[in-house]
């Protein structure tokens, strides 16, 4: 590593490692509870097993991105991080908040707004955690020795989703009212801002590893990203087709969710162009297969699925069942999941002075998480649809159509095993890697 401060990541990784680990414990709980062995449910019941299982996704996501930009803005900056102490006590605060919201789920405390079940005192201590995290990382670029296009796009783009979780504090009695504001911070995270800390993230990674020229691929992929992100915001119209809001939200939402492919597959193309041409043979080869897997795998999940059910005609019967699971697990996994995963990838040789990027269980978690998220995708496709038929089509009871649809989970289940397994590779292989070392390496080891 280029600067001390750096190691400061290595631990927001290893809480993201653990925290994801917690989830899929909590997914396995739901996996058993739809096959109809929901033996917990007096101890944890599906209700606060879900609202778990999606907190758990949204935290080790964010550490995972607050470790990115603590790892990347010291070296874009040129400087090491501005009061590294405070990062700590953040990470603590982090910490704190995150395992008390998990617990409360499991007595109740909570505000029940799906995807924001964070009660309300524990939003304040959010906003005053992600406050200055956003004054470490902002400090560091202000005086720091330069200002690249990445660095200011991972800051805006981390300061934007700090902003856009404030909508989601907005006080109302009114159901379409606070689905409308709930959107604003769930849609224009994960279809929005985040998508700049994505093409961030994935810019930082193609310098490094391709050799491609940084402007080259700074003007290219931030053309791309930002396309993204502009026919994301006015695809949050898709949430609004059924919920109370005008009539027009069907053109809006329909029209511009059939863009977001379109951009997601320039994506994918571009990061295999600028692998392809790039002239520089890095000896990482694993960080950048998860790179360009993240660019592919997003546009399936993230783009076709996400398209395949979005359109008002289709939605109509797809909202809220199975389908919906579908496109979200490849989604979040392959733009989101996968794209920290490269991070951690690129790292953890640089932070321990470890190469363990070419062992043989480096590669078995890259394809045996990837093949069983696949196969995962396909089960829920297959028990959404049959939900759709029986549930919207010929109009059975929703409780009933869940019984009709218990075998489809067996499936669900198995796949999920064969993905955990590359996750905890991936886990095993963090853990071998060791702490990070206390020294500063000659900047041209680890470029």
């Amino acid at each position: 590593m280029k600067f001390k401060t750096q190691k400061i990541a290595y631990y927001f990784f290893a809480v993201s490692m653990l925290l994801l680990s917690l989830q899929i414990v909590y997914g396995f709980i739901m996996g058993f509870a739809h096959m109809g062995f929901d033996n917990l449910h007096d101890y944890i019941p599906f209700h606060a097993a879900r609202a778990t299982h999606t907190n758990l996704l949204v935290m080790w996501l964010l550490s995972g991105f607050m470790g990115a930009a603590y790892y990347i803005t010291p070296e874009e900056s040129g400087r090491e991080l501005i009061f590294p102490k405070l990062a700590y006590v953040q990470l603590g605060a982090f910490v704190a908040v995150g395992v008390t919201a998990v617990i409360g789920f499991h007595f109740n405390w909570w505000e029940g707004r799906k995807f924001l079940e964070i009660p309300r005192p524990l939003d304040y201590l959010v906003v005053i955690d992600v406050l200055l995290f956003i004054f470490l990382i902002g400090g560091t670029i202000w005086k720091g020795r330069r200002y690249s296009t990445t660095n200011m796009v991972l800051f805006f783009g981390l300061l934007s989703a700090a902003l856009l979780y404030l909508p989601g504090m907005i006080p109302t009695v009114n159901q379409t009212m606070d689905s409308y504001w709930r959107w604003w911070v769930v849609h224009l995270w994960v279809e929005g801002v985040w998508e700049l800390i994505m093409g961030a993230i994935l810019s930082f990674l193609l310098i490094k590893l391709t050799g491609v020229d940084r402007e080259i691929i700074e003007k290219w992929l931030y053309v791309i990203v930002g396309f993204t992100f502009l026919s994301g915001i006015l695809g949050t119209g898709h949430h609004y087709y059924f919920i109370g809001t005008p009539k027009y939200w069907l053109m809006i939402g329909g029209l511009f969710s059939a863009l977001e492919p379109v951009a997601f597959l320039g994506m994918a193309i571009y990061a295999i162009t600028m692998a392809k041409k790039g002239g520089r043979q890095h000896p990482n080869r694993l960080a950048l297969t998860w790179t360009i897997g993240c660019s592919v795998m997003s546009f399936v999940g993230a783009g076709f699925l996400g398209f395949a059910h979005t359109l008002p005609q289709v939605n109509v019967y797809t909202h809220g069942t199975l389908v919906t699971a579908m496109h979200g697990h490849l989604a979040f996994w392959g733009a989101y999941a996968m794209l920290i995963f490269a991070i951690i990838a690129y790292a953890m040789p640089n932070l321990t002075g470890r190469k363990l990027y070419d062992s043989g269980w480096s590669t078995f978690a890259f394809w045996t998480s990837n093949i069983g998220m696949t196969a995962m995708t396909v089960a829920f496709g297959i028990a959404g649809v049959a939900q759709v038929y029986l549930e919207r089509k010929m109009g059975l009871d929703f409780l009933l159509v869940q019984k009709e649809i218990e075998v489809h989970f067996l499936g669900l289940v198995m796949a999920a095993v064969l993905f955990s397994a590359g996750i905890f590779a991936f886990i095993w292989i963090f853990i071998k890697y060791g702490l990070p070392k206390g020294k500063v390496e000659n900047a041209s080891t680890n470029s």
